[in-house]
């Protein structure tokens, strides 16, 4: 065993430590060599998590200080950690509390931590999250046919609805029904390749091998796949020229019968600047909306999400949970887990007027939607000129546009009558009555109307 000295402190070379010990021992020189207030605040809650093919996975409190350590501190950590083993060849940050304290700090009802996945379970091979599964997604009114429509295509992928295309706002559960549809033709088929990507990373993987003058490789990489599933194809709007590569992807695939399963924010048929080729083919299978989950749907969430993590919420307290957090599932996960982290501090149960307290405090606040950002949304939505909506036109393509502003305004906003006008180019609040009503009387008879005011306030939101 080789001894040699750095700094008066004596660092051990061809000894495997194991890797709690080696983060101990490079804490104590990150200590020695940086201000008292700088490892308090970036160094102290901070542990190993666990060391697999000499990368150490470095356990981190939160988003901020992964940012930070990754961006400040990470060449400086990396050498400490070499100069105790020289076995080590990289060095990864996950979100993860420190099991020896959560042990100390949290109740016994709930999950260690260590049961609980993190990022670097994700499948680099295909990019699939194993914590995403049928199991652990809540069905309700709000997203039933969408799951219903998967369970469909996972007993024959490639003939069931091909292609299936999910739409609804963010954080309603898109990425977790793909990803379960994904998992579960994995686990029971195991001979099929499988494959999850953003529509951004395809653009980039796009763009690189155009760089790189790798079309041809581009081209053969994802006709391999059996099941192909890509996420938020909205962005890839004004994108022309990968637009068209996807549009190949998509004849190739869909002519071997290999399943496709997209996502976006919105129908296709609302998808701006996106080739009519391209939406005709999006929409040709199962188009499925996941809307926003009604009251018992946010309680069934909230009681499964705590169960999973062995957590007992009150009854008062998932109600007011429900009442008052409305539309983002992925809201309620993390007020839940807020919760959750407030009990293993304070080591009780809260009650309820401490989780009142907690949501004022952690929850994000409303956004304070204007006049104008309602009149841009349509405008941008019906693909028309701003300015058109305040002129004195009685064109069809910017009348419609003009009542249905006057109609959310008034409805969903409680804007006066008067105030619309004034707002609108200066009309008179009759003409503005006359065109609420008349939305009124349409939408009862017209789905396509009602469709399109779906939409929009999915925007708006």
């Amino acid at each position: 065993m080789e001894v040699y000295t750095t700094n008066s402190r004596s660092h051990v070379v061809g000894k495997t430590l194991d890797p709690k010990q080696l983060w101990e021992n490079a804490l104590v020189d990150i200590e020695l060599s940086i201000s008292k207030a700088n490892f308090s605040t970036w160094f102290k809650d901070t542990h190993v998590v666990k060391q697999e093919e000499g990368v150490v996975y470095v356990g981190v409190p939160n988003q901020f200080v992964k940012d930070w350590l990754s961006t400040k501190y990470h060449k400086f950590i990396l050498k400490t950690l070499r100069g105790f083993s020289d076995g080590v060849r990289g060095l990864e940050y996950v979100i993860a509390r420190d099991r020896r304290k959560q042990k100390e700090e949290s109740l016994k009802t709930l999950t260690p931590l260590s049961e609980l996945p993190f990022d670097f379970n994700i499948n680099k091979s295909d990019n699939l999250n194993p914590r995403y599964t049928f199991d652990t997604f809540v069905v309700g009114p709000f997203n039933n046919l969408a799951y219903a429509a998967a369970q469909a295509i996972i007993q024959k992928p490639g003939i069931a609805y091909n292609p299936f295309f999910i739409y609804g706002g963010t954080g309603r559960g898109k990425t977790h029904l793909m990803q379960a549809i994904g998992n579960h033709i994995k686990k029971t088929s195991p001979s099929k390749k499988v494959y999850y990507m953003t529509s951004e990373k395809f653009a980039v993987d796009y763009m690189n091998s155009l760089q790189e003058n790798k079309m041809n490789q581009f081209k053969e990489k994802y006709r391999v796949y059996d099941v192909f599933i890509m996420d938020d194809v909205q962005f890839f709007s004004k994108t022309e020229k990968t637009q068209e590569e996807l549009f190949h992807l998509f004849n190739a695939l869909y002519d071997n019968n290999k399943q496709i399963v997209f996502s976006s924010d919105k129908h296709p048929n609302y998808i701006q600047n996106i080739d009519e080729r391209l939406k005709s083919r999006f929409a040709a299978g199962m188009v499925a909306d996941i809307a926003e989950p009604d009251y018992e749907s946010r309680v069934a969430i909230l009681q499964a999400k705590a169960s999973h993590n062995n957590f007992v919420l009150e009854k008062s307290i998932v109600e007011h949970l429900a009442e008052n957090i409305q539309g983002n599932i992925r809201e309620l996960e993390g007020v839940l887990n807020s919760i959750i982290c407030q009990t293993q501090l304070k080591g009780k149960t809260l009650d309820l007027l401490e989780v009142k307290n907690l949501i004022r405090d952690t929850s994000r606040p409303k956004k304070l939607i204007s006049v104008k950002d309602v009149i841009k949304k349509v405008a941008d939505f019906y693909e028309i000129d701003e300015s058109n909506i305040y002129e004195k036109t009685r064109r069809k393509e910017v009348v419609r546009p003009r009542q249905i502003i006057m109609y959310l305004l008034r409805e969903d906003f409680r804007v006066s009558y008067p105030t619309i006008g004034q707002k609108l180019g200066g009309r008179d609040h009759t003409t503005v009555i006359h065109s609420c009503e008349k939305m009124r009387n349409e939408i009862k008879l017209n789905s396509t109307l009602t469709e399109e005011l779906e939409q929009i306030r999915a925007l708006l939101k």
